[in-house]
């Protein structure tokens, strides 16, 4: 009976299963990852592995695509030591994506872009291990001082970059209702009304959420609500300045626009790789 359960418990093909193809470090170092959601390593370098036929066909569902799902099952996949990826800061996240490519398909992408001045197509190579290897001393800067005030921040997590991507639909939303010729103008301004409350809360709620503390020369709140209430009452330019801090942080981390010459005119241009896309993985290039 012992041996059977042995037997049942051991896989002969084992030894063919999957093993990590690269390590990397995180630009985040492993910091403002909640307890749990990170097994944190020793030496700072986790390990990558190649992408499933699994993976693969998860990115073939938009659904998964829209709500985060897809990239948050192919992280689990091939970045176990991530163990909630909706949990990951920003900071990480193209980090990641690119280091499951590398390891799925090589270092080197093949990507097309046609030319603003003649429309030629062309097809550019972009070395990915470049970016892992500019990241890796990468810095947060947790702290932002506002006249009295010292508020420390932490970036934004990917659930909350999920949400910012639903609130762009938000947005597409009020355009829709304002043209929409089928309603009365009562009906628009109603529907309006609503989606423009909703967009206003989630915006407030996902900044207030990534305040860890304000310090004021007499006190150091760190009370969730005590923050929301601040955060809700607090002049708009403090806001705006708090916004511009974490999304700068984030806009430091991002795999930089390339500059690139067509090939047949010769004109140079930039072109913005999008990471988190179904096609940045499906296609092996």
């Amino acid at each position: 009976m012992v041996e059977k359960q042995t037997q049942q418990q051991f896989n002969p093909l084992a030894s063919y299963f999957r093993q990590p193809k690269i390590y990397v470090k995180l630009p985040s170092g492993g910091e403002f990852y909640p307890p749990g959601a990170l097994d944190i390593s020793a030496n700072g370098e986790y390990p990558v592995y190649s992408m499933t036929a699994k993976d693969e066909l998860i990115f073939k569902t938009p659904d998964a695509l829209m709500n985060g799902q897809a990239t948050v099952e192919l992280i689990k996949s091939c970045f176990p030591s991530i163990k909630n990826p909706w949990a990951m800061p920003s900071t990480d996240i193209d980090a990641v994506l690119i280091a499951i490519r590398i390891a799925t398909y090589g270092e080197d992408m093949d990507f097309q872009s046609n030319c603003p001045g003649c429309s030629e197509e062309n097809t550019y190579t972009l070395n990915l291990i470049n970016y892992i290897e500019q990241v890796q001393n990468f810095k947060y800067n947790a702290t932002i001082i506002i006249d009295e005030l010292e508020i420390t921040i932490r970036p934004y997590n990917y659930k909350e970059v999920t949400s910012q991507s639903i609130k762009a639909l938000e947005q597409q939303k009020i355009f829709n209702v304002i043209n929409d010729e089928k309603l009365s103008d009562e009906e628009k301004l109603d529907r309006f009304g609503e989606s423009f409350v909703k967009l206003t809360e989630m915006t407030v709620d996902v900044v207030a959420g990534c305040i860890s503390s304000v310090k004021t020369p007499t006190a150091e709140v760190t009370d969730r609500k005590m923050i929301d209430e601040f955060i809700n009452n607090s002049p708009k330019e403090i806001f705006n300045l708090i916004v511009e801090h974490i999304d700068k942080m984030k806009s430091d981390i991002d795999l930089k626009a390339q500059q690139v010459e067509c090939g047949s005119c010769k004109t140079p241009y930039k072109i913005t790789l999008n990471i988190d896309q179904s096609n940045f993985f499906a296609v092996r290039s």
